[in-house]
């Protein structure tokens, strides 16, 4: 795991890639990438000292600097802190682990694109909130990835396109429980133990990723297995192995036992 260290100023560089033993506490960013990947900052931009200018540079600086304020020195970012070009070991093993890193993080900041600031009225009714419908329909709450990133992290704090705190998660629980169908015992606690293998799926079935597999690699934390990724599979294969795997681990145990919950 590769961290960005942030000094004081807000600026950043990559460590080097980390230990499971080297605990040290960090921040991690949840976004939606942009439809056109080459406007992220990527591993090599950093590496380089280059991509600055890249619109994607400016959620990281915001991440960093807010971080700063949180009395946090490293932050993770998924478009710029995994080394895709080795083979794609690196990848596989930073799918297999997000559900931790997420979970292990100090603090989550999901950075909302397409919602806008405080006070910008998009809907003229005085019932909402002036950026609640935006949030409502915000695209992070559509893609396969953001899933595990609103599941796994205990403290998540929400951020509109100018960086506005919206709310946490806990503030917003009853909104985020609506547009996802999650229920709000699942939002507050990372630990699915009391929700069956069927019902962590479900949470994801509306959702979209950019390659079908993804559908199912963006659950394995979710269902607590790890299994090698294999694209080209297709999203059927996927499924299936990822339901043997479960089946293996959990000896089936998991798959539809649910308790009842209050929302």
């Amino acid at each position: 795991m590769r961290l960005l260290k942030v000094d004081p100023t807000g600026r950043f560089s990559l460590t080097e890639d980390l230990t499971d033993n080297e605990r040290l506490k960090y921040a991690i960013l949840s976004h939606t990438w942009s439809k056109n990947n080459n406007e992220e900052a990527t591993f090599d931009d950093l590496v380089k000292g280059t991509g600055k200018a890249k619109p994607g540079y400016r959620k990281i600086s915001l991440c960093a600097e807010q971080a700063i304020r949180d009395g946090i020195c490293y932050i993770w970012v998924d478009t710029c802190c995994i080394n895709k070009s080795n083979n794609s070991v690196e990848l596989q093993h930073a799918i297999n682990s997000m559900f931790r890193w997420y979970r292990d993080s100090e603090k989550c900041y999901v950075y909302l694109e397409d919602v806008p600031g405080l006070g910008t009225n998009t809907d003229g009714q005085s019932h909402h909130a002036p950026w609640e419908l935006s949030f409502r329909n915000s695209r992070w709450f559509s893609r396969g990835w953001t899933l595990q990133e609103l599941i796994a992290p205990k403290a998540i704090d929400f951020f509109s396109k100018d960086w506005s705190l919206l709310g946490s998660k806990s503030s917003l629980e009853r909104q985020i429980s609506e547009i996802t169908n999650i229920p709000v015992p699942a939002l507050r606690e990372s630990c699915l133990d009391g929700f069956s293998i069927t019902e962590r799926i479900s949470w994801g079935e509306r959702r979209q990723t950019k390659y079908e597999e993804d559908k199912v690699y963006s659950l394995l934390g979710m269902c607590s297995v790890y299994m090698p990724l294999n694209y080209g599979e297709g999203k059927d294969y996927a499924f299936q192995r990822l339901y043997d795997e479960i089946d293996r681990v959990h000896k089936g145990k998991l798959l539809n036992y649910s308790i009842n919950h209050t929302r």
